[in-house]
C-alpha cells in the first residue's frame, strides 16, 4: 500500500512537517481531563510538550487551572496570550530572570520554586520594589536528585524564613517523581511513586502544623499520572504529554487509553536497494533520544539509522512498494524533544488541514 501523503492547498505538503491528528489530539485531552477531574485534583498541565497557547486553551476550556512552564521566556508567552495561573518550575536564578518574573506578576498570576534561601531573597527585593505578590513554592527532592531541598527540618527551615520575606507569598511545596517513572515493573514503580509523593505530602503537612500555608502540593507527571492521582495528599498535578499519545508514555506500566497524535510528515527521497528508504527527516525534524520514532500505517517498517536530516528505514514485504516521492508519518516518539523542531502545528481531521497553531514558545529557553 503506497501511502499518497497529505495534499495542502491542491499541492503535495513540502516536508518535513510537524502534523497533529485532531481527532486523537482531543480524545487524549478529554481523557487527561477526565482522569483528573475525577480523582479530585486541579490539573497544571505542563507547556513543555506544545508551547502552544492554542492548546493550552484548549486544555483549560477542558478544565485545567493554568499552565506549568519550564522557564520565565515560556510564561510571558502564555501571559501575553491570556493564560492567567502560571507555574514556572524553575528556580529564580540571575537579575534578569528574577526581575522577569517580577514584572510578569502584574499581569499574572505567578508561581514559582525555590530550594535555596539565597534564590528567595533577590525575588522578595524585585518584588517589594515594583508592589507586587509572588507565591512560591518550596521545591522538595523526593528522589529525583535533581533540584529539591531536603523534605524534613531542611525544608520547614526555608519555608520559615520565605514565609517572613515581603512581596513573596508561601503557598506550598512541589516535588517531582519522574525518577520513577521509567520503572517497568508496576508493583515497583507503584510502591516507589507512592512512597515519594509521601514525602511531598508530609512535607506540605509539616508546613501547616508549623502554621505556614501548605495549600499547593504540586507533582505528577504523564508516565505516573495514574499512580499520583491514588496519593491523597497531592492537590494538583502537572501532566501534560498525554495530550499528544507518545509512545515514551505508552509504553510504561499504568499509562493506557492514549493515542499516538503527533507525528511528522516527510518524503521518501531514495531506495537504495529493495529492503531500504531513506526519508528527508532526521534529527532535525524528529528526535530518537529516548523514543525512535514509529513508523506509521507500516508495521514491517524499522528505523535503523537516524541522521541530521535523514532518517533510513528497514522495509518488510509490506512496505517495499514505497516509492521516492511518496510521503509517510513517523509518529514522534517523545513529543517534548520533537515539537521544539518546528515553528507551528499542522492540524488535521481525517485527511483535511483545519488549522496551523504557531509553536508560539519555540526557543523560549531563559
Amino acid at each position: 500500500m503506497r501511502h499518497e501523503g497529505w495534499e495542502v492547498f491542491g499541492r503535495q505538503q513540502e516536508t518535513p512537517v510537524l502534523c497533529l491528528d485532531l481527532d486523537r489530539f482531543e480524545a487524549n485531552l478529554q481523557l487527561m481531563a477526565r482522569t483528573i477531574a475525577t480523582s479530585g485534583k486541579q490539573w497544571r498541565p505542563h507547556s513543555k510538550c506544545h508551547k502552544s497557547p492554542e492548546i493550552a486553551r484548549r486544555q483549560i476550556d477542558a478544565g485545567a487551572i493554568g499552565v506549568t512552564c519550564a522557564k520565565v521566556s515560556e510564561a510571558e508567552i502564555f501571559a501575553a496570550a491570556g493564560v492567567r495561573d502560571i507555574l514556572i518550575a524553575h528556580l529564580p536564578v540571575g537579575p534578569a530572570r528574577v526581575q522577569r518574573i517580577s514584572n510578569l506578576c502584574k499581569t499574572a498570576d505567578v508561581i514559582t520554586t525555590c530550594d535555596h534561601y539565597a534564590q528567595a531573597v533577590p525575588l522578595s527585593a524585585a518584588c517589594t520594589q515594583i508592589g507586587v505578590i509572588c507565591r512560591v513554592l518550596v521545591d522538595i527532592n523526593i528522589g529525583m536528585n535533581r533540584t529539591g531541598i531536603t523534605p524534613g527540618r531542611d525544608a520547614l527551615e526555608l519555608a520559615q524564613a520565605i514565609d517572613k520575606l515581603p512581596g513573596l507569598k508561601l503557598s506550598g511545596v512541589m516535588g517531582y517523581e519522574g525518577h520513577a517513572m521509567p520503572l517497568m515493573d508496576d508493583e515497583a514503580k507503584s510502591r516507589l511513586i507512592r512512597d515519594s509523593l509521601a514525602l511531598l505530602s508530609d512535607s506540605a503537612d509539616q508546613f501547616r502544623r508549623s502554621g505556614l500555608c501548605g495549600e499547593i502540593v504540586s507533582a505528577g507527571g504523564t508516565g505516573s499520572l495514574s499512580y499520583a492521582i491514588q496519593s491523597p495528599g497531592i492537590t494538583e498535578l502537572q501532566s501534560g504529554g498525554g495530550i499528544f499519545g507518545d509512545p515514551f508514555y505508552t509504553r510504561m506500566p499504568g499509562v493506557s487509553g492514549y493515542l499516538p497524535a503527533l507525528t511528522v510528515l516527510c518524503t521518501v527521497v531514495s531506495r537504495p536497494s529493495i529492503d531500504r528508504a531513506v526519508l528527508d527527516a532526521g534529527r532535525k525534524a524528529v528526535t530518537a533520544e529516548l523514543h525512535s520514532p514509529v513508523v506509521k500505517g507500516f508495521a514491517d517498517a524499522k528505523v535503523t539509522m537516524h541522521s541530521a536530516e535523514h532518517i533510513v528505514l528497514e522495509l518488510g514485504p509490506e512496505s517495499r512498494n514505497l516509492r521516492i516521492g511518496d510521503q509517510l508519518e513517523l509518529i514522534a516518539g517523545y513529543a517534548d524533544f520533537t515539537t521544539p523542531l518546528h515553528d507551528e502545528f499542522l492540524c488535521f481531521r481525517g485527511n483535511r488541514l483545519e488549522a496551523i497553531w504557531p509553536i508560539t514558545a519555540r526557543g523560549k529557553l531563559a
